[in-house]
């Protein structure tokens, strides 16, 4: 069973959406869709996009999306094997950035870019939960184009119903503590989508020793 994590009224600063044990809370429209179109197409444009690929059983498998890292020049991070090298920000990141920073109250040092060409890009179940993240991290998602829907699903207590929301053009998900601790999170494959979805995730992440 599947529930909706989406309240009927969200209201212009957030809402804390119902998820035990964990702090979630999601702004339906952080941006406008005016100011939206002109992000995305900027990002589409400057971002250096690439394929990465990944190795599983030793076999190579590309990454279903492209994707781009930026950062702070420390902010090294890997997953899945694959160590990515912060880009620098450009004057669009750093922007988005600031306008984070200021309203959510956190601090930021790198991002990670998704691009969702179409419903066959997805990203399986996953927690970012990386040592460099730091225990209990707290991670900014921010989508522009078309929505997709984000599911979550708890890490150790299967018969707890899986929860969904779609991400709609301008919104934010702000995943608090005890989402990467307890839940699992991914953005499955949706046949006959056509249209793109960029995903901006503003993370910090910890200088390892």
């Amino acid at each position: 069973m599947q529930y909706s994590l989406l309240a009927a009224d969200t209201g212009t600063d957030g809402e804390q959406l119902s998820l035990p044990g964990a702090e979630l809370r999601y702004y339906p429209a952080f941006y406008s869709h005016a100011l939206c179109a002109d992000y995305q197409h900027q990002l589409l444009r400057d971002i250096p996009w690439q394929q990465d690929t990944l190795s599983f059983a030793g076999k190579p498998v590309p990454v279903p999306r492209l994707q781009s890292w930026h950062g702070d020049s420390h902010s090294h991070y890997s997953y899945s094997g694959l160590k990515l090298v912060p880009q620098a920000w450009t004057p669009l990141l750093s922007r988005i950035r600031t306008d984070l920073q200021s309203r959510l109250h956190l601090s930021f040092n790198s991002v990670l870019l998704n691009w969702y060409r179409n419903g066959n890009d997805s990203v399986a179940w996953h927690s970012d939960d990386e040592p460099e993240l730091g225990p209990d991290p707290q991670i900014a998602s921010l989508s522009f184009g078309i929505a997709r829907r984000f599911d979550l699903k708890h890490r150790t207590l299967p018969q707890q119903p899986k929860f969904s929301i779609e991400l709609g053009d301008g919104s934010l998900l702000l995943m608090g503590p005890g989402v990467q601790q307890h839940y699992l999170h991914q953005i499955p494959k949706q046949s006959g989508l056509t249209g793109t979805r960029l995903n901006l995730t503003f993370r910090f992440v910890h200088a390892m020793a």
